[in-house]
């Protein structure tokens, strides 16, 4: 049976995410295919590409550098996450990213972005690393407001988590049937409604179904975690979230906390390790 790993986003709290996923590569842990959300995209892309330790790095490396992540940024150039820096100059020049490792994996890698225009989530299957490939990522990462459309396929897109925060049905669709979901928020935790509407209502004005489809999240959001539920309860779904909120925003400049939320996912998943192993290989026998 064929195995995915669904990462959700969470801004900076992916970064429990991206401690699960260096503790899993470190284990020889492998899937046929990952679909990742916003920050999902962002740290899952080096699962693909077989390079532990580097989300956490190019993190607190930059965490204070205004062109990666700021208020200068946004009023600089509309995206708090800077679209050249963090997306383009960091993963070829400044860390980077392993093209070729990523192109050679067999295992597919899905990004999750939203179309602005109606709403509805656009799910990009990314074959081949490279300039088009990092822009996918950054428009599935691409905060309402505080980032700017980004133009692919002849649609503007931002964040996938609008639409689809939890892909698990998508991936199911696809053909998965034994998947490793891995949440940043905890067990017992419920969406409320966005408390930033009315400033979203104004900021995106002009895209009515983006509109409407942010002030629906969190029946969305809450529906899907009841799925994730039924399928771990069935067997067919293995899930890692932390045990307690994170200690982290949706952004930090602190490396310190971006360190402490890193080795909270790592060692969940090493407490883990031994079940999800076994899960892992009930798929080869099915």
């Amino acid at each position: 049976m064929k195995t995915a790993l669904v990462l959700e986003g969470g801004a900076l709290r992916g970064l429990f995410s991206a401690g699960v996923m260096d503790a899993m590569m470190e284990a020889g842990i492998s899937f046929d295919a990952a679909v990742g959300v916003s920050a999902g995209a962002a740290f899952g892309s080096n699962f693909v590409s077989r390079q532990p330790g580097r989300a956490i790095r190019y993190n607190k490396r930059f965490a204070k550098d205004w062109r990666y992540c700021s208020l200068r940024s946004w009023l600089k150039t509309g995206d708090l996450f800077g679209a050249q820096f963090a997306y383009h100059e960091l993963p070829t020049h400044l860390d980077i990213f392993d093209c070729e490792a990523y192109d050679n994996n067999p295992m597919d890698f899905y990004v999750v972005c939203t179309d602005v225009e109606t709403g509805e989530a656009v799910y990009k299957k990314c074959d081949k690393a490279g300039h088009e490939f990092f822009d996918w990522v950054r428009a599935s990462a691409s905060m309402p407001v505080v980032s700017r459309a980004v133009s692919l396929d002849g649609r503007k897109l931002l964040d996938g988590g609008v639409a689809d925060s939890i892909p698990l049905q998508f991936i199911e669709n696809e053909g998965y049937h034994h998947n490793v979901v891995v949440l940043t928020q905890p067990q017992g935790y419920q969406k409320k409604r966005n408390p930033l509407m009315p400033i979203m209502r104004i900021g995106l004005r002009k895209h009515p179904r983006m509109v409407e489809a942010l002030d629906q999240r969190h029946i969305m959001y809450n529906n899907q975690l009841q799925h994730v539920a039924r399928q771990a309860e069935k067997g067919q779904a293995f899930v890692i979230q932390p045990d307690a909120p994170l200690p982290i925003g949706h952004t930090s400049h602190n490396p310190e906390e971006m360190q402490r939320v890193y080795d909270i996912g790592r060692e969940k998943a090493e407490r883990m390790m031994q079940a999800l192993k076994l899960f892992m290989k009930e798929a080869e026998t099915i």
